[in-house]
């Protein structure tokens, strides 16, 4: 696996999905802007319920942005044991232990993101290949790291 272009792919991801929570709430601003009325009661409690998409979604975008910063200073130099950075290949799927981003695909892999505070990685945490782990009261095997 090519851990340099695996990187790039998951920050392209996370910008991604800063663009379009940055595009919702944008959208979402305008839609409230649009309700300003003197109509009464009706009106105001649609305004609130948008405010609150809105910090939904700035909570959200907050979370993202913090997201990429940990993944700007990672970096893709090869592993021997699992942790940020590993690419882990198991006998239940592959995993980059980068930031909880969901799966991607890459080189016809199936590849997990995952947070290294997840508890699929803290089973794994400081494992060699050929070590075996245990998640949720199943044995598992790491087979490869990179």
């Amino acid at each position: 696996m090519n851990k340099v272009n695996l990187l790039m792919e998951v920050k392209r991801i996370a910008l991604e999905k800063v663009v379009h929570l940055e595009k919702l709430i944008s959208a979402t601003r305008a839609s409230n802007n649009d309700t300003k009325s003197s109509m009464g009661d009706k009106y105001e409690t649609s305004r609130e319920m948008l405010q609150q998409e809105i910090n939904r979604l700035l909570s959200q975008r907050s979370e993202v942005q913090q997201q990429l910063e940990v993944l700007k200073n990672m970096t893709s130099k090869a592993s021997t044991i699992v942790g940020i950075g590993a690419y882990v290949q198991t006998s239940m799927g592959n995993f980059y232990i980068s930031e909880s981003l969901g799966k991607l695909k890459m080189e016809g892999m199936d590849i997990i993101a995952v947070s290294e505070k997840s508890p699929l990685v803290h089973s794994m945490l400081r494992k060699k290949s050929g070590d075996d782990f245990e998640l949720n009261g199943k044995n598992q095997k790491i087979l490869n790291i990179c």
